[in-house]
Formats: structure tokens, C-alpha cells, sequence
């Protein structure tokens, strides 16, 4: 049983004998030991790697001769256990675990005012390189209509539902969700109208169970439209992160995306800018292809809309290599972390990823009890 404490349900990343998924355990005089295991649901996508795991495991303990693995499948009894285990005995009404008072999940919204200037490769690629630092990572691919997180992040599975939970999928570490996995195979669009993108974010932040999380990153449409403003009602706690390119039509556009916090009363993280120059091949000059300035103009004017300073995070250099990776799935602060532009994106990711240092001032949901 010690042995088997050390592996991890790879989709809930909790021992599985505290998740009661170890049913029986047979030791033979010979050394043949018969593990029964239970999985959370029929054709569960990982039960290769469960077993795997937990012949490896066993199979160090000393006068171990061999494994047999035999999987069964919960019952809703069981699942129902699961469920309260993880989430506790909630009521009817969902809660969103990281706009209660009590967390300490630092939350960023990324956005931009306009397509095409690499917010989901910022998004992606600072997930990455939290997760790397050891933090625990999430992201919401909350782009209904132009989805394009799980292809940037390799992640291909469908999530795996357990009573009304649904168990996001892992890449490099990191928690994924995206409306991309639910749909028919092929490359159909979505089709909605504001309730009802109201409405899936809803379910990413209460239906997905996310576990603990140091950081969860939130991928935006472009714009002010309606998941910008179901994320400022139902997350008010979530930081902005601001994604622009040099040039000043772009920053224009930016500058309003980022006004929104003025109305909302959100805070404003600060401004990436992103593609800031391109390396000469020949002799490392610096080459402004979409002109200069426009992130430091986004942060001059946002510290003037909402008095209170917006630093300018950072810029990050166009790279083929930042390109490929997303549509590879492999992000490149891990594939070239000493790449211009995944340095920059590592060294952003450090200062945004900083966990909070003290619980003063935050109401814990816990009360003394007299035994």
C-alpha cells in the first residue's frame, strides 16, 4: 500500500489509494502480487498509464516476482464519494472556487485588442514556463470562436466526466480546458450567442475540477465583448494581462481593451509586447518590423485611464521557432529555453507566477470545534 500511495491518478494528480481507486491487493507466497484497481469511469483514456505506473511501483518492493494488474470501473456509489472527497458536500448551487475570498489562486485574464498579435502563444508558452518553475498551472482556452490552446499545448484527449465533474486534460503540467474538446471531430465552428458563451465559461470555472492551482490563466477573444465581460462579473479578482505588437494602430486597439478595467474596477497586470523586433540573421540587429513603442504607449496610457501604474511586462522578439512550436504543441520555453524570445517569456512568467507570501487578511472557511 505504500508502494501504491505514490501513484498519482494522472487526470486528478492525487494518490489513488486516498481516491479509493486500490479495490484489492493479493500477495501470493511466490511473489505474485494481484492489484485490483478501480477507474473512475468505463474506457477511461489513461488506464494504460495507471497500469504502467503501478506495476512499476509494486514491482520494487522487495520479493516482488511480478504484477497483475486488474482493472474494474467505480460505481455511481463509489463516484459519488469521489465526487464529495474532491469538492466537498456543496449544495445546488456551483460556486467558482477562485472568486471566493479565500483564494490563493492569482488569476490573469489575457487579452488584446485586436487578432492576430500572438496572445494565445503568450498565454501558452508563459503556462509552460510557470509549470516549469513548479507551480501549479491551469488554462482556460476561453476563446470560444477561435480556440487554438489545446493544438498550441499537443493536447488531443477529450476530458473525462465523473458524477458533473469534468476532469480537465494535462499537458506539460498543465491543466487544460477548451470547447475545442467537445466538439464533433473536424474543424466545425461555434456558433453562439453571449448567454451561451456566458454560459460555458460558467461550466469551465465550476464544473472543471482544477484541484489546487497557484496560477490560472484565462486565453480571451479579442475585444470587449461578451466573455470579457461575463470574466470581469463572475471572476472581479482576475488580473489583466495586456497583448500588443509595436505598432501605434495596434496599440490603439489595445489601449481600449485594456480600458475595460476603468469600468469593471479589475486590476491590469501589465502589457506584453509581443513580435518587439526581429534578430537580423546576418548580424543580430535589431530589426523593428511592426515599428516601436506601442507596448510602453499601452502602459503610458492605461497609468493615465485608471491612475495607478501599469508596468510594460516585457518584450518579446519574433521567432520562428515561438511559431512552430504552437503548432507542434511543444512551447518553446521548453523545447529552446535560452531562445530571445522564450528567455523573455521565462523571465516575464517569474515575475507573474509569485506566490503569495502570507494568509493575513484572508477569510479561511474554517471554524474552531470543541472535542
Amino acid at each position: 500500500m505504500a508502494a501504491l500511495a505514490t501513484v498519482n491518478d494522472p487526470e486528478i494528480r492525487r494518490p489513488i489509494t486516498d481516491l479509493g481507486m486500490v479495490d484489492k491487493v493479493d500477495v501470493s507466497p511466490d511473489g505474485v502480487v494481484r492489484v485490483g484497481v478501480l477507474l473512475t469511469v468505463a474506457g477511461c483514456p489513461l488506464k494504460d498509464k495507471i497500469t504502467r505506473d503501478v506495476t512499476e511501483a509494486v514491482s520494487k518492493v522487495d520479493g516482488v516476482t511480478r504484477v497483475q494488474v486488474d482493472l474494474d470501473v467505480m460505481s455511481e456509489e463509489q463516484r459519488k464519494g469521489l465526487q464529495t472527497k474532491l469538492r466537498g458536500d456543496r449544495g445546488p448551487e456551483k460556486e467558482i472556487p477562485f472568486a471566493k475570498p479565500g483564494s490563493l489562486t492569482r488569476v490573469f485574464a489575457v487579452a488584446s485588442g485586436k487578432g492576430g498579435v500572438g496572445k494565445s502563444s503568450v498565454t501558452v508558452n508563459l503556462a509552460a514556463a510557470m509549470a516549469a518553475q513548479g507551480l501549479k498551472v491551469g488554462v482556460v482556452d476561453a476563446d470560444i470562436y477561435g480556440h487554438s490552446v489545446p493544438r498550441m499545448l499537443g493536447v488531443s484527449e477529450r476530458p473525462t466526466k465523473v458524477e458533473d465533474m469534468i476532469m480537465p486534460p494535462v499537458a506539460h503540467d498543465i491543466k487544460v480546458i477548451s470547447v475545442g474538446m467537445f466538439k464533433p471531430e473536424g474543424n466545425t465552428p461555434v456558433v453562439w450567442r453571449g448567454p451561451m458563451l456566458d454560459r460555458a465559461l460558467y461550466q469551465f470555472l465550476t464544473d472543471v475540477y482544477w484541484g489546487d492551482l497557484d496560477v490560472l490563466l484565462m486565453d480571451l477573444p479579442p475585444g470587449t465583448g461578451d466573455i470579457a465581460i461575463s470574466v470581469a462579473q463572475r471572476m472581479p479578482t482576475a488580473e489583466i494581462l495586456v497583448v500588443t505588437t509595436p505598432q501605434q494602430a495596434a496599440a490603439e486597439v489595445a489601449e481600449r481593451a485594456g480600458s475595460i478595467a476603468a469600468q469593471t474596477h479589475q486590476q491590469i497586470a501589465g502589457v506584453i509586447e509581443n513580435m518587439a523586433w526581429l534578430p537580423c540573421p546576418h548580424c543580430d540587429e535589431r530589426i523593428s518590423v511592426f515599428g516601436e513603442g506601442g507596448g510602453q504607449t499601452v502602459a503610458d496610457a492605461l497609468t493615465r485611464t485608471l491612475g495607478a501604474r501599469v508596468p510594460l511586462l516585457g518584450q518579446v522578439p519574433i521567432d520562428m521557432r515561438l511559431r512552430e512550436g504552437g503548432d507542434e504543441g511543444k512551447p518553446l520555453v521548453l523545447t529552446d529555453p535560452d531562445a530571445p524570445a522564450a528567455a523573455e517569456l521565462r523571465r516575464i512568467a517569474s515575475g507573474l507566477g509569485k506566490k503569495p507570501t502570507s494568509l493575513k487578511g484572508l477569510k479561511l472557511d474554517i471554524s474552531p470545534v470543541k472535542h
